[in-house]
């Protein structure tokens, strides 16, 4: 299969449609700066000092898109100390972190700035970081870029628009393509395979079939890349508008095996005798439901919960004497397995645990429709859901993907009927605060211990009697704690 590099004959031989489509995208451009003072008074304030300023790459993207927000990208052919003293004086605020790549920031009138050289950047082909060097003109800077969609200009102060790559075509089209061939553009940088699909997943584009065939080439290429890079493109990955979309190309090019091969690893094989469900596509709905229940935005504790639920199923899979399969513990195999793998990814032990928990507790609630369940059972249920029980009822609910409607129905009906038994418990119990009734000061008083491992023994056991039984008046709590103390040998 050949490699996109220009736009064929073909791709430029737009329809009047598409031509009016073009035109009315460059007013639109156009309107945004008129109407945005803080780009043009950059840009002539460049010009004055003899150096060109374009806005470019994802900003003139969005822009076309209807959805700028208040960040703003720009490049320059003036070097780092030459945008410092232009903007010294006029930008609020001003900083340097990304100096070494020829970037300098600054804030004005709540618009975040981010000014850069222009570029003729390369990696060595070994180094996980790039080299960068400086280019000398806006059609180099834009050949470097990942995507024609994000290698466009426009020229400030006179807005003039520079698409040399085919990118409004390919916007039109909603197809993700390089500027150059996609064995360079990767070649140079593997994380925009990784970036490819990530679009794939925020625009709901297509990956142009050239651009895919390099992703399954190169996938190993990937290797490269810090493990900290792949964790934040995939975060945006999977909190994009179609995560499914971009799930499916990490797999289907070999990419999640690269650095998430548990999501491959879904694709059991399913034999004749030992029918069971497609677990990988089980997950994929699964995260599919999990998106439609938010309520606020993308929730990726949640998201990531859902890809991870069955994870464990693998490592578990056992055939029965009867042919039927089953998954032991999976919940808690998986729950060790997302562990490992969001560590490797390098995720904040925060995000990490709050994912792990909701893993190891997706299972807890089957059984609760065959009556099994007491009051101690759903206190113990809130409490080791903690914080984290709205985000269990949402992956619990959609891990319901059973296409038997019967059956669908009733563990929608248990599930209600335990969430309506949570809030009575709740309104006679403070079941968000479950504490002992005594605290620490009280039981010392009683036993007459200091400070110490039998202080949390004592209070651990009291807790336990509290999920039991429900809240003790002070009599019943002291009696108890008297007992528990005997029994222990603390006190005759």
């Amino acid at each position: 299969m050949s490699e996109a590099s220009t736009p064929s004959a073909a791709d430029s031989s737009l329809s009047s449609s598409r031509r009016e489509l073009t035109a009315a995208q460059r007013n639109a451009v156009a309107e945004l700066l008129r109407v945005s003072p803080v780009a043009g008074e950059l840009g002539r304030r460049f010009a004055r000092a003899g150096h060109e300023l374009h806005l470019v790459g994802g900003s003139v993207r969005d822009a076309l898109l209807g959805r700028l927000g208040d960040d703003l990208d720009f490049c320059t052919d003036a070097h780092p100390d030459q945008t410092l003293r232009i903007i010294k004086g006029w930008a609020e605020s001003i900083w340097e972190t990304g100096r070494e790549f020829g970037t300098i920031g600054a804030l004005r009138d709540g618009l975040r700035l981010e000014i850069t050289t222009f570029r003729a950047e390369a990696y060595d082909q070994v180094s996980r970081n790039p080299v960068v060097e400086y280019g000398t003109n806006l059609t180099d800077d834009l050949k470097r870029r990942d995507f024609t969609v994000n290698a466009m200009a426009v020229s400030l102060p006179d807005h003039r628009f520079t698409d040399p790559y085919g990118g409004l075509a390919d916007l039109a089209a909603r197809l993700i393509r390089t500027p150059g061939t996609p064995r360079e553009s990767f070649g140079d940088d593997p994380l925009r395979m990784l970036r490819a699909a990530r679009f794939a997943a925020q625009l709901r584009f297509a990956v142009h079939p050239d651009v895919r065939a390099a992703m399954e080439r190169m996938a190993a290429d990937l290797d490269r890349i810090t493990a900290e890079r792949i964790r934040d493109e995939f975060t945006k990955l999977l909190c994009g508008a179609d995560p499914i979309t971009g799930l499916r190309l990490l797999v289907d090019t070999g990419l999640a095996d690269r650095f998430l091969p548990e999501l491959s690893g879904l694709k059991l094989e399913i034999d004749e005798h030992a029918q069971h469900k497609d677990v990988y596509e089980h997950t994929l709905t699964v995260v599919s439901n999990a998106v439609s229940m938010e309520e606020n935005g993308p929730d990726f504790i949640l998201r990531m919960a859902a890809l991870m639920h069955d994870v464990g199923k693998p490592a578990t899979k056992a055939v029965g004497s009867d042919g039927r399969v089953s998954f032991h513990h999976h919940e808690v195999v998986g729950a060790r397995l997302t562990k490992q793998r969001m560590k490797a990814m390098r995720f904040p032990k925060d995000v990490t645990s709050q994912v792990v928990a909701l893993v190891g507790l997706h299972l807890r609630f089957y059984g609760y429709g065959r009556g099994e369940w007491t009051d101690s059972a759903v206190r113990r249920y809130v409490t080791d859901a903690g914080d984290l029980l709205s985000r269990l009822h949402k992956l619990t609910r959609s891990d319901c993907t059973t296409r038997n409607r019967r059956k669908a129905a009733a563990l929608a009906a248990d599930y209600d009927a335990l969430e309506q038994r949570i809030s009575r418990i709740a309104a006679e119990e403070d079941l968000a605060r479950v504490r002992p009734d005594l605290d620490g000061n009280a039981i010392m008083e009683l036993l007459g211990v200091p400070p110490g491992p039998i202080v949390g023994r004592a209070w651990k056991h009291l807790k336990d009697v509290r999920l039991e039984r429900g809240p003790l008046d002070r009599d019943e709590a002291e009696a108890e704690l008297l007992r528990w103390a005997r029994a222990e040998g603390i006190v005759n």
